[in-house]
């Protein structure tokens, strides 16, 4: 689900458009945390492109609660 990137921060390899996988992950991860409601992607609550720790890419994002 995850590519490891420079300084082994954590990238989404499955895009911005795989929802099923972005729910899946965020429902995996105990860093989790909902996003304020206006920068929201997607109506599923608990998906990744609702965290607050992910930081988009011109693909797809970064896992910033990794790289604590």
């Amino acid at each position: 689900m995850w590519d490891i990137v420079e300084q082994g921060r954590k990238l989404f390899r499955h895009g911005r458009e795989d929802f099923q996988a972005a729910v899946q992950a965020a429902s995996d991860c105990p860093a989790f945390r909902e996003d304020v409601e206006e920068e929201w992607v997607t109506d599923e609550a608990r998906s990744c492109y609702n965290c607050r720790f992910r930081r988009w890419t011109p693909d797809s994002f970064l896992c910033q609660a990794a790289a604590g």
